[in-house]
């Protein structure tokens, strides 16, 4: 059951020249992309560079004088030990952090970061942050249901052909979540001559795509570079359509905890394969696209809009904020619904009804039952 953390530990001291990047070292550089580095790595316009271990002390001088300085800035409570442990391994401390942007517009409603990280035996990598912790983050998720294009694939787009022109040689691409769906869009729609460069594109549990993207020239050329990895009962990379090739990996967690890369199980160089995913993982999978395809494009953007404006009633501007204090969120986001009038208030039964229908529909998934195949939903 060795996760991440035992990973650096045995290969921590080792250098790329004498142990290869590999899958497992894909998945923690594109993770570090969550950490809150504002002020901490330069930006693209700067032309300047940090390592991960100047990151990781000037992170340990910002607690020392304010112990909870990242509290409400962390998406998963790891990452601190996980940036200190980068910074004091041989493998890890020296790669160059560079080009970070974070970009959060309510009004575009768009959620948008990423970060350059470069080694010296020249590897590079671009990795892309999955949704944050801002409502605002999770309304741009909402949209991909609906929407063609998001301002956040628009943007990683451009942030690649930013970045690529002063990178030398081959390109790496990933995130996790919404970020490995970002780094396939970005390899997909950049610029031709980028494209060529592109080595691999790591998608770590990350949602789909439409048909015509999946369609698309650019995708179609890059798409056996793609390398996907779900867990076992995987909710979120299963979502929308896929058409590239995925490795199962397991997990050591249940259900959305899968999610969390700190539970996937890794060994020496590749991560911990399965052969066959659990019924869990389509029966959730089967059951929201039954009911998402049973919904027009407009009242899936209705339906969106609709729960947005109910969450941001509350004025926390994030989800962890409306959780912490859940009995006085509540309050605003009941007035914001009892102000819906009375035929979004049915569209809106009308649709939870649907997904119950959906779940119905599916439940024989979890039956056991001889004969029954693991084949892709």
């Amino acid at each position: 059951m060795a996760g991440i953390f035992d990973y650096i530990t045995w290969r921590g001291d080792l250098s790329f020249e004498t142990v290869p990047f590999n899958v497992v070292d894909s998945i923690i550089l594109t993770h570090i992309s969550y950490f809150p580095f504002d002020r901490i790595v330069p930006g693209p316009e700067d032309k300047k560079s940090i390592t991960i271990a100047e990151a990781a002390k000037k992170v340990s001088n910002i607690l020392k004088r304010r112990p909870d300085a990242f509290t409400d800035k962390l998406i998963f409570r790891d990452d601190l030990a996980l940036l200190a442990a980068l910074g004091a391994g041989e493998r890890y401390r020296n790669i160059e952090l560079c080009g970070y942007v974070n970009q959060i517009d309510p009004e575009a409603e768009k959620q948008f970061s990423a970060l350059t990280l470069l080694d010296r035996s020249g590897i590079s990598l671009i990795a892309y942050r999955g949704t944050d912790d801002t409502i605002v983050g999770w309304k741009e998720d909402f949209n991909m249901s609906f929407s063609p294009v998001i301002p956040a694939q628009r943007e990683a787009v451009s942030y690649l052909e930013i970045m690529a022109p002063g990178i030398r040689g081959a390109l790496r691409l990933g995130g996790h979540s919404k970020g490995g769906n970002l780094a396939v869009y970005a390899a997909a729609f950049c610029k031709k001559n980028i494209r060529r460069r592109i080595q691999a594109v790591y998608s770590n549990d990350a949602p789909g795509f439409n048909q015509t993207i999946i369609e698309s020239p650019g995708f179609l050329e890059i798409k056996d570079r793609i390398l996907s990895l779900v867990p076992q009962s995987s909710i979120v990379g299963m979502l929308f359509e896929h058409d590239e090739n995925y490795i199962v990996v397991k997990s050591n967690q249940t259900g959305l905890m899968q999610h969390n890369v700190f539970s996937w199980e890794v060994g020496r160089d590749d991560v911990v394969r399965m052969k066959k995913t659990k019924p869990e993982k389509l029966f959730v999978n089967r059951t929201l696209r039954e009911w998402l395809n049973g919904l027009e494009k407009e009242e899936r953007r209705r339906l969106s809009d609709v729960l947005y404006e109910i969450l941001i009633s509350a004025n926390t501007g994030s989800m962890r904020k409306l959780g912490n204090d859940w009995l006085k969120n509540v309050s605003p986001m009941i007035r914001a619904y009892n102000g819906i009038d009375e035929s979004t208030k049915k569209f809106i039964l009308k649709t939870i009804s649907a997904f119950f229908k959906a779940a119905r529909n599916n439940i024989n998934i979890l039956i056991p039952g001889p004969g029954k195949e693991d084949i892709r939903a």
